[in-house]
């Protein structure tokens, strides 16, 4: 096969300290395995400019730190070792807590619908890691690999890389600070393309508003409710059979008309494509690319067909600069029905019905010799989604170059920020998923991609009033603000849950259209010199290790957001720890126990805008609110960058950026003008400036922008009176709020009750959770010591569960469960639930679950379907039943994992992906133990099992999933003679 080569290691293991060259600027070095390796290095995809990578610069400098490396069978393993007490961050887009250290991250990007904290991998891929060091300096590590690559971050202070070698490392830093760091990043990596200033407000989605009809009654009823929003979006269902770049004719006829009523009311309308195009002659994508030639090709050398949401579909090889050409033309053409921005999904790429979830990692891709040539699909598979991205911006700006481009991708690399913005993909709608999104925002934007933000409300299943609520208040402060859900859920738009909620979530959207200036001013700082939007709150004073851990607050600029993300208790009820320094908090009138808590940092400035319906509604002419936080010596400053919204005249001197300043002399606070940058002259608009004193207390004075404003600094003591006025009306401000209703059970699909907080069962090396209320179903299951979650489910499907007979789904699997025991309130000793659900006919369903103090290893599962009470002329017999366990493990390694056991008979079996179904029974079935095993992580989870009580085992391979059900016979039961089966799951070490 034609194409880049790469290094080919000569032997099998070698070792050392690696080399190091300096390149981009001062603090920046590459390191290499070996000279070869450094020669033979694949070209960059993370770096906007390959060659500032492979080019070094004159600097003297060391590297006050230097990796070391080990290759091993093809692997390159890269440590770093860091002062003990760094904290990391990073890893890109991830669920999980905060601080990452423990945590192990692979890169392969995922269609992870309905993950976890525990999930490994997600739609994107960032081999980076971010290190704050004791002392409060920074330094970043990243892995210039587009491979497969494991991040291991499980000892205190190592750093670990792995992936097939060779592969350079590059560290930035150690620099002052977190944010100097992240700024040398974007020299790298490129920096966030600039919005359209549109693009800060609200976003409402849903999957699917099925017709036109249904997008102008949502459109409608926001302005009507005057609650602000700028733009819909349109899912797969507006498309003709799901062919992209079509519309259904009899539910969006028209869609230019359409999209011209949209934007008489003030919004935009934004459009989603996948990149799986349904195999149909006469379809003009698919023929004009079979024409061009254009798919991605099989290993045989024929057009590689994968199934997702059309049927059978072929994809376009984004890796050849004539195809992305190819695409960005459709992009040109579609964007004339008044597309205002576009959506990619499922470009992971995603594929039906496969174990892997994407497409064979021996496929082909003909790329451009600058990007590596024809590789297979395995070199290429992370950052198909970022050139997709690339594609579809680029198609964009064909259409009109006076208009910023604006794309949404699902599946990205680092460095897709320059083409993209992104949201957290299909989230739950629950607690721990409103609390994870604000650390999965603030990982995104320490690797370099600023602009994110969750479903807020959450994607599967239903919310309550209560998180939907509460989701909003912290959703409005996040960089991308989008409210989407599933098909088959209730509406989740703001007025769908009672007044109270609806709002709470006016409230937190006008809150959100006062700080546009203010974002717009962060982004365009991003934009131009790479700084983050939204950072963890220990950026405020990285030195205090107690703030590291912080997850729910974080901060805009010098503007601090406390949220909360615990069911039962509001802000009000909230600790809030703050860094040091001056804080001031402050709102708009609008204090709710729903709503974060806003603090503005001392010394700080921030500007905001009238409370507009929509963002199109603003204009340079109105009036100018800035708010003033004094420092410890009085005074405070701050910046606003205002231009037309859109466009590129900004990059050629058409704005206005205007620093100002505030001073305390004599009793007398003067705000002025200190400099401004750009040709724009400053249009004659009203100040209105608000000093905060604290406690919520302000004084305020009115001028036209430009002047010098000044504000009487009032006495000691009117200041405290002030100060105590103003938390007694913050008192009776929260006391008198109407509370979102504590609505926890709601009437719902299968599923809806997802707010509830399973029942955890945590002991030795494991952690299970389990819940009760729809059939007893083990959710999770973690293995703490090799950090594996080796089952994950939706809660609604998958997961562990038993029926009560050979069908797919039976009676007890659906129904609520009884906690008939509990005994698991003493660390050290047996740990234990017992479970049961009636199905019908005098039986139930029982489980019992336990890890012992004896051997913490293990997890022991019994399983029982008993005769509790049999029905008069029965004989004393039930209906034939069989007890189907069936646990649904998560493939994390599709391609590395099998199924191996010895059978009764003696024989040995592998079973992998490709073998499909599989019954083993008699002589063949396990001898009483099978093994699924990652061969990646060198790691096998034991299931042994009481042969006499299994009749027969049964694999399954689903699409990234594996089943390993154990049956037992069919029979009658009597109160005497239950169907048992008992178990146990142990994680074993592999050659």
């Amino acid at each position: 096969m034609a194409g880049h080569e790469g290094k080919t290691v000569t032997s099998d293991v070698k070792s050392g300290n690696m080399i190091f060259e300096p390149i981009l600027e001062d603090g920046v070095f590459r390191f290499d395995c070996s000279a070869d390796d450094r020669v033979a290095a694949y070209p960059s995809f993370s770096f906007i400019n390959t060659k500032d990578r492979d080019t070094p610069i004159i600097n003297h400098s060391v590297p006050s730190h230097i990796p070391t490396f080990d290759c091993v069978l093809g692997k390159q393993i890269v440590k770093l070792e860091l002062p003990s007490g760094t904290s990391f961050y990073g890893t890109g887009e991830v669920s999980g807590p905060l601080e990452r250290t423990g945590k192990r991250v692979f890169t392969w990007n995922t269609d992870a619908y309905g993950y976890g904290p525990g999930t490994t991998s997600l739609y994107q891929s960032h081999p980076w890691v971010l290190a704050i060091l004791p002392n409060g300096e920074a330094i970043g590590v990243l892995a210039d690999t587009t491979k497969y690559c494991e991040i291991d971050l499980r000892k205190e202070s190592i750093i670990q890389f792995i992936a097939s070698a060779s592969y350079p490392v590059i560290t930035f830093g150690p620099f002052a600070s977190p944010t100097a760091v992240l700024k040398s990043l974007s020299c790298a990596i490129g920096t966030v393309f600039m919005p359209p200033k549109w693009a800060l407000g609200y976003q409402q989605c849903r999957w699917s508003y099925d017709s036109d009809k249904r997008v102008h009654e949502i459109a409608r009823t926001f302005r009507k409710k005057g609650i602000p929003c700028d733009a819909i979006w349109m899912d797969i269902d507006y498309m003709d059979g799901f062919r992209c770049f079509t519309f259904d004719q009899e539910r969006f006829p028209d869609p230019q008309s359409l999209v011209k009523d949209l934007h008489d009311i003030g919004f935009k309308a934004i459009w989603m494509l996948d990149p799986g195009i349904k195999c149909e002659e006469g379809y003009f994508v698919y023929d004009g690319g079979s024409k061009s030639d254009v798919w991605i090709q099989r290993a045989d050398g024929r057009p590689f067909i994968g199934k997702v949401w059309p049927g059978p579909c072929a994809f376009p090889d984004f890796t050849q600069s004539k195809v992305r050409s190819w695409w960005a033309s459709l992009v040109k053409d579609f964007i004339s029905n008044g597309v205002d921005g576009i959506w990619n999904d499922m470009n992971e790429p995603a594929i039906f019905k496969t174990a892997t979830k994407t497409m064979p990692e021996n496929n082909i891709h003909r790329g451009d010799d600058e990007l590596g040539g024809c590789q297979e699909h395995s070199y290429y598979h992370n950052i198909y989604g970022m050139l997709m991205a690339r594609s579809t911006f680029e198609g964009m700006k064909l259409a009109n170059e006076n208009k910023r481009p604006f794309v949404l991708t699902r599946a990205g690399f680092i460095g897709s920020q320059k083409y993209a913005a992104t949201w957290t993909g299909d989230n739950l709608s629950n607690w721990e998923h409103l609390h994870m999104s604000i650390s999965m925002v603030l990982q995104l934007g320490l690797s370099g991609q600023p602009f994110s933000g969750p479903d807020i409300g959450g994607f599967a299943r239903n919310a309550t009033p209560k998180l939907f609520g509460r989701w909003m208040g912290v959703g409005a402060m996040f960089p991308f603000c989008r409210g989407h859900s599933e098909t088959g859920t209730f509406d989740h738009e703001p007025w769908s849950f009672g007044e109270e909620c609806e709002e709470v979530c006016r409230l937190a959207l006008k809150r959100r259209y006062r700080l546009i200036p203010h974002l717009y001013t962060l982004f365009y700082a991003a934009h131009i010199m790479g700084t983050p939007v939204t950072t963890p709150t220990f950026f405020a004073d990285t030195k205090n290790p107690s703030l590291r851990t912080l997850e729910s607050s974080f901060l805009l600029g010098p503007l601090l957001v406390y949220a909360s993300t615990i069911l039962d208790q509001g802000t009000d009820k909230l600790q809030h720890d703050l860094p040091k320094g001056i804080w001031l908090r402050f709102d708009f009138d609008d204090s709710h126990p729903d709503l974060p808590t806003l603090y503005l940092q001392g010394g700080s400035i921030i500007p905001l805008g009238p409370p507009y319906q929509h963002v199109g509604e603003a204009n340079l002419s109105d009036d100018l609110t800035l708010i003033v936080a004094l420092d410890e010596y009085g005074q405070a400053k701050g910046v606003l960058f205002e231009d037309d919204g859109d466009g590129y005249e900004f990059t050629k001197g058409g704005f206005l950026l205007t620093r100002y300043v505030a001073e305390l002399q004599s009793s007398i606070v003067t705000v002025r003008v200190s400099e401004t940058e750009g040709s724009w002259k400053r249009p004659k608009r009203s100040l209105h400036v608000q000093l905060l004193l604290g406690g919520g207390a302000m004084v305020d004075s009115w001028g036209m922008d430009g002047d010098v404003v000044h504000i009487i600094m009032p006495s000691e003591h009117d200041v405290s009176v002030l100060v105590a006025t103003s938390e007694k009306q913050y008192r009776s401000h929260l006391e008198s709020s109407k509370h979102i209703p504590d609505v926890e059970e709601v009437s719902a699909p299968r599923g809806g009750e997802l707010s509830k907080i399973p029942i955890e069962l945590k002991s030795g090396d494991w952690i299970v959770k389990i819940v009760p209320w729809i059939g007893g179903r083990i959710i999770s299951m973690d293995h703490l010591p090799s950090g594996t979650q080796w089952l994950h489910s939706r809660i609604e499907i998958d997961g562990y569960e038993e029926y009560s007979g050979s069908e797919y789904r039976s009676a007890g699997c659906s129904e609520e469960y009884k906690v008939i025991e509990r005994d698991f309130e003493h660390a050290g000793e047996d740990e234990s639930l017992i479970l049961e659900g009636d199905i019908g006919g005098g039986l139930v369903l029982q489980r019992q679950l336990s890890i012992r103090k004896d051997n913490p290893k293990i997890l022991h599962i019994d399983s029982s379907i008993i005769a509790q009470k049999v029905g008069a002329g029965s004989g004393g017999f039930s209906r034939l039943v069989c007890l189907r366990v069936h646990p649904t493990f998560n493939l994390l390694h599709p391609m590395k994992t099998f199924v191996s056991f010895t059978s009764v008979d003696g024989s040995k079996h592998e079973i992998r992906p490709d073998s499909g179904d599989r019954f083993y029974e008699g002589n063949l079935m396990p001898n009483g133990e099978w093994m699924l095993v990652d061969k990646y992580l060198g790691i096998g989870l034991v299931n042994r099992f009481n042969v006499n009580e299994v009749y027969k085992c049964f694999v399954h391979w689903g699409t990234g999933t594996v089943n390993l059900e154990l049956w037992s016979e069919d029979r009658p039961l009597s109160r005497q003679s239950p169907l048992r089966i008992s178990h146990q799951y142990e994680v074993r070490g592999t050659s």
